[in-house]
């Protein structure tokens, strides 16, 4: 299962878990040019470096599989509503994104190329396969390049909207991890930035956790390893103890 907007690894199972990362990607379309520096896709404004790959080696284990986006968030924010503003940014984390000033009919058919295949395509295999949990893998900067002097301590954050079930265990049991710093819907609140799990997991009643991992920690294959294992760990536990 596979297109332009996203990709399926692993084999989903019903019951099993399931992974979705809206920002796995920093892939920008031959054909969509958007007027910034190359090496700007490399970063988090483009990106959320490491999720691909720790889901990745988390779909290689029987009962996960992980749905990616298959675009760079600079092309469409795939963890927007669709009429948000942001869901084709014309500027992130301080920098203008010129190829993002879209007439009308452009940003329309941005979102037809990307946004809808995507969010239909994973309302399909929910409803296909339903997992007993979703992990939504995100990373985040260490600290914002607009406020380099506000550094973030936290390893992992757990972000979570209305239900909080899986949320409350993540939390319990990542506290149990010798030395981790988790944040309690930190860096920021999945009760504003929750687009794809409101829609797809809130909406329907499904058992979810969002999960935000420090860039830094999964930047190497050593620390993408490490956080797969952890996090495999933690989404099994938890779909027990929800079951």
């Amino acid at each position: 299962m596979a297109g332009e907007a996203y990709r399926l690894l692993g084999t989903p199972r019903f019951g099993g878990v399931l992974v979705v990362s809206d920002h796995a990607s920093y892939h920008v379309p031959a054909d969509i040019d958007l007027g910034i520096a190359p090496e700007l896709l490399g970063q988090h404004i483009a990106v959320d470096i490491g999720v691909a790959q720790v889901g990745a080696l988390m779909a290689a284990r029987p009962g996960i599989a992980a749905f990616q986006g298959g675009v760079s968030r600079l092309v469409c924010d795939f963890n927007r509503e669709e009429h948000a503003p942001a869901v084709i940014p014309i500027a992130s984390d301080g920098h203008a994104i010129p190829g993002n000033l879209l007439d009308h009919q452009a940003h329309q058919a941005r979102l037809e190329r990307f946004y809808h295949p995507y969010h239909q395509a994973l309302a399909a295999l929910l409803d296909d396969c339903p997992p007993a949990l979703i992990l939504s893998l995100h990373s985040f900067t260490p600290c914002l390049e607009s406020h380099p002097d506000e550094p973030r301590p936290w390893h992992c954050g757990v972000l979570y909207n209305e239900d909080a079930r899986a949320a409350k265990l993540a939390l319990r049991l990542l506290a149990e991890e010798p030395g981790l710093i988790v944040g309690d819907q930190q860096p920021y609140s999945g009760r504003l930035l929750n687009a794809t799990m409101n829609r797809h997991a809130e909406a329907e009643g499904r058992p979810y956790v969002g999960i935000e991992v420090r860039q830094d920690l999964i930047a190497d294959a050593a620390g993408q390893a490490q956080w797969a294992e952890r996090l495999a760990r933690l989404c099994n536990r938890i779909a027990l103890e929800l079951a």
